[in-house]
């Protein structure tokens, strides 16, 4: 954890820098450098600030809290991305309006479970498109907006809590666009236009990166997506639920899960958020054994291409289909 921490840490800033420096004082190296970084964010959220915020970076609280704000360092906000995350995404797990990984914009679907119109049927060809612009949105506006909404639903306790909390996004902001836009376009020697177009670049390599990770994760063809009762509760037992919503992929592959936080073991990290991702693999075979044992699903996608097809193949199914909700 150590290592790929001060890896992606590097390849995050040093391009930038390099930027900023002069020392990439060519048109190709300004956008080389800029797309470069935007793996390196990646790699931050999937690889370090995920694990932090989860608590299972390291077994001392402080260590997690710290790398928790490498997510405040590249434009977004840990107090909401824990909450998001933390709370409705592992509760509510492929629940239409439940979680909020699959409450999408109107133009896209994401569940048999949401109202569907006439833009989904071709939102298998479109979708990738806005998966590049997804981190876009999240270092701008969306941190704002979903702040809000967890406020009015009692996910963030006092108004206090609420207006600091409002304060700390904005100044985080602030650092991460100075870093990213204001200090290229005051020193480097290239022009605004160029610079904003290194930094589109550098977003829509981050955005694409991580939604396909996670989404390959859940939105499939295996998956369920349960209902909530009239109360607004899920049926059934915690760990079936998980289970029957979540799947792996290309889990051979231990230089593609070092690089992407161990996240291609979904079902493990589903099943025990509170372990970090390096044990994952080791964990893999003993919950597909008992799995086995209890005939339980367990979905798995040999490669990540398989993931892709498999996704590309939900999205068709979501914009087209007539899909009825699957219980877990």
């Amino acid at each position: 954890m150590i290592i790929k921490t001060i890896v992606m840490m590097f390849v995050y800033f040093a391009p930038v820098i390099l930027v900023i420096t002069g020392v990439a004082d060519q048109t190709w190296q300004l956008f080389a450098c800029f797309i470069l970084s935007g793996f390196g964010m990646a790699g931050i959220g999937m690889g370090i600030m995920h694990d932090a915020i989860h608590g299972t970076y390291s077994q001392n609280s402080t260590i997690n809290k710290l790398l928790g704000y490498t997510l405040n360092m590249v434009g977004a906000n840990a107090t909401v991305w824990r909450i998001q995350h933390n709370v409705l995404h592992h509760s509510y797990t492929n629940i239409h309006e439940g979680d909020d990984d699959i409450n999408a914009p109107f133009f896209l679907r994401f569940s048999p479970n949401a109202e569907k119109n006439a833009l989904h049927p071709y939102q298998h060809w479109y979708t990738w498109f806005f998966y590049g612009l997804s981190t876009l949105s999240w270092v701008t506006t969306k941190d704002f907006i979903r702040l809000n909404r967890y406020y009015k639903m009692g996910l963030l306790k006092g108004e206090n809590a609420y207006r600091n909390t409002v304060f700390k996004i904005l100044a985080w902001k602030l650092v991460y666009y100075a870093f990213t836009l204001g200090l290229p376009i005051a020193f480097s020697p290239f022009g605004v236009g160029e610079i904003l177009l290194a930094f589109l670049a550098l977003h829509f390599v981050t955005g694409l990166s991580i939604s396909l990770v996670f989404q390959t994760a859940h939105v499939m063809p295996d998956m369920a997506f349960p209902e909530t009762d009239e109360h607004g509760m899920v049926e059934g037992e915690r760990l079936l639920h998980q289970l029957a919503t979540t799947s792996n992929y290309s889990e051979k592959s231990r230089i593609f899960s070092w690089m992407i936080g161990g996240l291609n073991y979904q079902v493990e990290h589903h099943l025990f958020p509170d372990i970090c991702h390096v044990h994952y693999r080791k964990i893999a075979p003993i919950v597909k054994a008992t799995a086995a044992e209890y005939n339980i699903p367990y979905y798995s996608q040999k490669t990540f291409l398989d993931a892709l097809k498999a996704h590309f193949q939900m999205l068709y199914l979501l914009g087209n289909a007539e899909l009825k909700p699957v219980r877990a």
